[in-house]
């Protein structure tokens, strides 16, 4: 599970040259002084309590003490790599793994490289092209101005990560264009190929972002479309193992999963005040007729000394089902608080805390099944290394 202050962002930054990988590649004469291969990567585990889990079959909700791995971000492991190709024009490659650091499982044991696998070409003067398994708009642009895009991840998302500002899921078969920055502004372009033949649109996704920059102040819009994303992406909703309250089945009978984002975020000295706001369609998902969300964050982070990070957000969750009628409501509560131990090693205890509203009987936190009342609450500690 993708960013501005964010775990992977500042694994990737922090990525340690693949010494030993790079002298084998280097004897079969397969590198030279313009190219590099980067070995980066994340672990992260920590001890969750979590309130009102139902279990399939028992009656009544019961508390859960549990290890859980990738909360703030997805533990992973990654091989970046580049070659000069001359005039400012490099040739690029990202291949990306998910895994469970628990029980040493791939988060997705159908692809090795379920997070990111992708090649392109990259120019100072005109941008970069890839193409591959690739994250989208919302996560390249949105996620960053969530409180779950900077800390806490999983848990603090949007209910059940409907929108992927938490990079729930990565395309694949993907063509992306980012320009590079034009007086502070930079934009994005996406075509998924869905690849069946006869049905050009079938399982196909494409979006497009605006993102802008101007000293303390960033702001960013994004727009996705996945069409039959049941099968066309893979991540949390459509990866199993959880009963969704949320949506439900809406995302399996969706003809298209659509979603338009956009952010902003403001630094004043050592605080950080960021807001985003998400609406997202599952076309024809509730008996033939559209299930809409719309999503309002507004959160802050707090740098008490250069180690010492305390993070806090709310989110209201509107929701209008045409097929029934009903209008599930959401809102929710996060807090955080971080403390690197050292430049790669970091703590935290965080805890979110969430209340259905409206016609939604029953509260969901991302990562657990559905509450046995409209409210759950977890608590979590942790440690988070880079390396």
């Amino acid at each position: 599970m993708k960013h501005a202050g964010k775990f992977a962002r500042r694994a990737q930054t922090l990525g340690l040259k693949g010494t030993l990988l790079a002298g084998l590649l280097c004897a079969a004469g397969l590198v030279h002084a313009e190219s590099s291969v980067t070995l980066y990567g994340l672990i992260d585990t920590g001890i969750d309590y979590v309130n009102n889990v139902t279990t399939p079959g028992i009656k009544g909700g019961h508390s859960m003490v549990q290890m859980a791995s990738g909360i703030p971000i997805g533990s992973n492991w990654g091989l970046r790599g580049s070659e000069s190709l001359g005039n400012g024009l490099s040739a690029i490659f990202n291949l990306q793994s998910g895994f469970n650091v628990d029980n040493g499982a791939f988060s997705n044991p159908k692809s090795m490289f379920s997070r990111n696998a992708y090649v392109g070409l990259s120019s100072d003067q005109y941008g970069t092209l890839t193409f591959g398994r690739q994250w989208d708009p919302i996560v390249d642009v949105v996620e960053g101005f969530s409180l779950n895009g900077n800390y806490g991840g999983w848990y603090f998302s949007h209910p059940n990560d409907m929108d992927n500002t938490d990079n729930g899921f990565s395309v694949p078969n993907d063509v992306k264009y980012v320009s590079p920055s034009i007086h502070g502004l930079k934009f994005e372009a996406h075509y998924s190929f869905g690849g069946q033949a006869g049905q050009f649109s079938n399982d196909s996704a494409y979006g497009g972002s605006i993102a802008y920059e101007n000293g303390p102040f960033k702001a960013g819009v994004a727009y996705l479309r996945v069409n039959n994303p049941q099968t066309a992406v893979v991540g949390y909703q459509s990866g199993g193992g959880y009963v969704n309250s949320v949506y439900g089945n809406a995302l399996a009978q969706a003809r298209s999963q659509q979603i338009i984002a956009g952010g902003a975020s403001y630094q004043f000295g050592p605080f950080r005040l960021l807001g985003d706001a998400s609406s997202v369609k599952f076309q024809r998902g509730s008996n033939g007729q559209n299930l809409n969300f719309q999503n309002y964050e507004l959160s802050g982070i707090y740098s008490l000394t250069p180690t010492l990070n305390f993070g806090a957000g709310y989110t209201y969750t509107a929701g209008q089902d045409h097929g029934t009628g009903e209008h599930p409501d959401y809102q929710q509560f996060n807090l955080i608080v971080h403390y690197d131990l050292s430049k790669r090693t970091g703590v935290y205890l965080m805890s979110a805390f969430q209340r259905a509203l409206g016609s939604a009987q029953y509260a969901q936190l991302a990562g657990f099944n559905p509450s046995s009342t409209n409210k759950q609450v977890v608590v979590r500690m942790g440690l988070t290394h880079t390396f």
